[in-house]
């Protein structure tokens, strides 16, 4: 129950407003086990996401103290991006998220197919 106030209404409530939305969840992937990882090789790693995308995510995983981004006063300027001790707890709690996926993705996938049909023959 949400309390007055208090912005979120359960722990899961809290932690799908950090986590939430397509790319976020694949940015903490790809910088698992300790990686740190410069822009252009997360933007690899991330298959689809455009730079702008990209960019945001990565700016609001920041701001919620999840990502650790390290600027060196180079030319050409690197930035380099790794997981906080929470970003790396938040990753060890998704795992069984990721594992779930895996055992029911062609199910998952043959769900959304029907669906597609149902809809198409709908409308």
């Amino acid at each position: 129950m949400r309390k007055d106030n208090e912005p979120y209404s359960c722990g899961l409530d809290a932690a799908v407003d950090v986590v939430g939305g397509k790319w976020k969840p694949m940015i903490l992937w790809a910088l698992h086990e300790g990686k740190t990882l410069r822009f252009g090789e997360l933007r690899r790693q991330i298959a689809g996401v455009s730079e702008k995308v990209l960019i945001q995510q990565l700016r609001e995983l920041e701001s919620d103290g999840i990502v650790h981004r390290e600027v060196y006063r180079e030319v050409p300027p690197k930035v380099e991006y790794s997981l906080t001790a929470l970003g790396d707890s938040l990753n060890t709690a998704l795992v069984p998220l990721g594992l779930w996926g895996d055992e029911h993705m062609h199910q998952v996938i043959a769900n959304k197919a029907r669906a597609e049909e149902a809809a198409a023959v709908a409308g």
